[in-house]
This record gives C-alpha cells, sequence and structure tokens, in this order.
C-alpha cells in the first residue's frame, strides 16, 4: 500500500511541476515581450531620419519615424479593402511616391477613409499635393502573398510588394511609410491617419497565473488523495 500511495502521489507532483515550469516560460515570454516593446517605443518616438538612410534591414528598422521627398504617383494609387476604423468600413489608400533620381517608388500609406462597401472610393478627393515632404513611420513591406485580382479596378485584399508591383509595374521598397504628418490641417479632406501602433504586453502573465494555479491544485489535490489513500488503508488494516 505504501508503494502504491507514493506512485500515486509521484504523478501529481509531476503536474505540478510541469504546471510551475510552463508558468516560469510564459513570465520569460512577457519579459521579452516587455523588452521589445520598450524597444520600438523608444525607436517611435527617436529622432525623425532621412528615408534614404534607413531603408536597408527593413525588419530592424520597423517604427522608425522618417521624413520622405518626392511626388505621389496619384496614377498609381491602390486601395486597400476592409480597413475598419472606430467600427466604421473603409479603404487604406496606398500612393507610391517617387523619389528624386531613384527608380525604386516608395508605397505610403496615407490614411483611412470611409467607404460603405470597405472596398471603393472617390481618390480624387482625397488628393492631397502632388510634390510634397512628409513625415512617417516605417513597417516592412510583406515581399509575397496572394496575387492581386486580374481587374485593376478592384481593390487589394491583401498588402505585399509583389502584389504592389504587379499592379504599377515598377519596383517597390521592401518597407513602407505610413504617413503621420498632416494629420490635423485640412482634417476634412486629407485621409485619416492612421494611429500610432498600440503596445500590449499580451497574455502571458494571466496565462502564468493559470499554469501557477493549475501547480497548486495538482500538488494539494495530489496530497489529499494520499492521504485518503493511507487512512483508507490503515482502515483496511
Amino acid at each position: 500500500m505504501r508503494l502504491k500511495t507514493v506512485l500515486g502521489l509521484g504523478i501529481p507532483l509531476a503536474c505540478s511541476a510541469l504546471f510551475a515550469r510552463l508558468g516560469v516560460w510564459q513570465l520569460d515570454r512577457r519579459q521579452e515581450r516587455l523588452a521589445v516593446n520598450a524597444g520600438l517605443t523608444e525607436r517611435l518616438a527617436g529622432q525623425v531620419k532621412d528615408f534614404g538612410s534607413v531603408t536597408s534591414d527593413a525588419l530592424d528598422k520597423r517604427w522608425t519615424p522618417v521624413s520622405l521627398s518626392g511626388v505621389f504617383r496619384y496614377d498609381l494609387e491602390q486601395v486597400l479593402a476592409g480597413r475598419a476604423s472606430e467600427g466604421s468600413p473603409g479603404v487604406h489608400l496606398l500612393t507610391p511616391l517617387q523619389r528624386p533620381n531613384s527608380d525604386t517608388l516608395v508605397l505610403v500609406t496615407r490614411g483611412w477613409v470611409y467607404s460603405p462597401d470597405a472596398a471603393s472610393a472617390d481618390l480624387g478627393r482625397w488628393r492631397e499635393a502632388d510634390t510634397v515632404t512628409l513625415s512617417g513611420y516605417l513597417l516592412p513591406l510583406p515581399p509575397d502573398g496572394s496575387p492581386p485580382p486580374a481587374d485593376r479596378s478592384l481593390p487589394l485584399r491583401q498588402l505585399s510588394r509583389s502584389a504592389i508591383e504587379t499592379r504599377v509595374g515598377l519596383p517597390i521598397a521592401a518597407v513602407q511609410v505610413v504617413m503621420t504628418s498632416d494629420s490635423a490641417a485640412r482634417l476634412d479632406s486629407v485621409p485619416r491617419r492612421l494611429p500610432p501602433p498600440v503596445l500590449d504586453n499580451g497574455p502571458h502573465l494571466s496565462y502564468a497565473i493559470q499554469w501557477f494555479a493549475f501547480a497548486l491544485i495538482a500538488l494539494v489535490g495530489g496530497g489529499v488523495l494520499a492521504r485518503t489513500s493511507v487512512v483508507s488503508g490503515r482502515a483496511k488494516g
């Protein structure tokens, strides 16, 4: 009976140790996320850089604030469908920008506009100046994705560099610029600029608490079962 009790107690103890380890793992993941968020927040609040100096290593430059000058190519503008804002349907306006002395266009996300069907927009209404100096922050442009609809009058459903290049017929930079300048001026005649990214710490803390709770339940439950087994054995003896 004693051996059976020890073996019976070993299972909940092993489970308790496993659950506790998973809880520690979730805490470690939370710390990693906090560190990443702190770095991104610091980068977003940092000094504005010239776009040409930060185009390499796109994934490491996301959220870098930049300034960019050139000419908007409204003739190549694209619509990204299915973009909601505060519960309202809409689209994002994606306008390639031609820089001086460069054959590679930079995709600028100018912002959100209301669209009842979340797929179309009167692009002429939302045109701004042709030659601009704008500010914004960098985001990687996914290199590949679903091919765009063959009908060029249809909007994009997924954003990727290959889809944009297919549509415009010209090379596109590996990063996009999310435009933030001019967000207050002419509020009724420019797209609604996208707000800065919102960071959260994720669900790791709540997951850790759950795993620690499971560990405690397994430990207490195993102890209760072991005690019950011992008492039962004595009673039978």
